[in-house]
């Protein structure tokens, strides 16, 4: 436990380091410098289908980081797994609350991913929408199946069964594919102009006054 709170540690303290680029995002929460645990969650997911969306997601995950400057704040594999680690409903789960930069740091990656991934992300909507206009079984599309089924396969082992949300999707193929669907749409409206800022915003929605 020790171990991994020294890698969770916040080296974003020292404000003269902190990249610039974490401007775009203010400070949000209520009265502390963490994120609910319901927050560290939603970033989690969000990761987890852009890893079903692109073959090595992870290593384009630490090549974004690097070409946006945040080494400092994430200085590698091993960190950013324990960051996605604060999502409580994974199996690795370390109950460490994440700093608002730390924070910060996810959804700007997240958003920088999902650019990049606009025209597969529209597709396969689309896809959705064309399949369920038909009365076609999703999986009759073979992209928009291919995404469905790495993104089952990536939530059973590394979610733990033993929470009960977890489990009610576990237990239901239809849940999880819905699931995976939400995200998607999440992850498309981190395309747009400030998208960064706009998933930032959603995500603390309901926690401001």
């Amino acid at each position: 436990m020790s171990q991994s709170a020294s890698i969770v540690s916040d080296p974003s303290t020292s404000v003269q380091s902190k990249p610039a680029i974490l401007k775009i995002l203010p400070d949000i929460s209520p009265s502390t410098n963490r994120c609910s645990t319901h927050t560290q969650q939603q970033i989690d997911l969000l990761l987890l289908a852009i890893e079903a969306l692109e073959l090595g997601a992870s290593e384009k995950m630490l090549a974004t980081v690097k070409q946006l400057k945040l080494e400092e704040i994430v200085p590698s594999r091993v960190f950013l797994w324990h960051l996605r680690c604060s999502n409580p409903w994974r199996r690795s789960y370390t109950r460490e609350l994440l700093s608002l930069d730390h924070a910060k740091v996810l959804v700007i990656l997240v958003a920088s991913r999902a650019k990049q991934l606009t025209v597969p992300i529209r597709q396969l909507l689309l896809a959705e929408q064309q399949m369920r206009s038909r009365n076609f079984p999703l999986e009759n599309h073979y992209r928009l199946s291919e995404y469905l089924e790495r993104f089952r396969a990536h939530f059973r082992s590394r979610m733990n069964s033993r929470r009960t949300k977890v489990a009610l999707y576990l237990a239901s193929e239809e849940q999880l594919n819905e699931l995976a669907l939400s995200l998607l749409k999440k992850l498309l409206f981190c395309t747009g102009t400030k998208g960064a800022e706009r998933l930032w915003f959603s995500l603390f929605d309901g926690e401001i006054s």
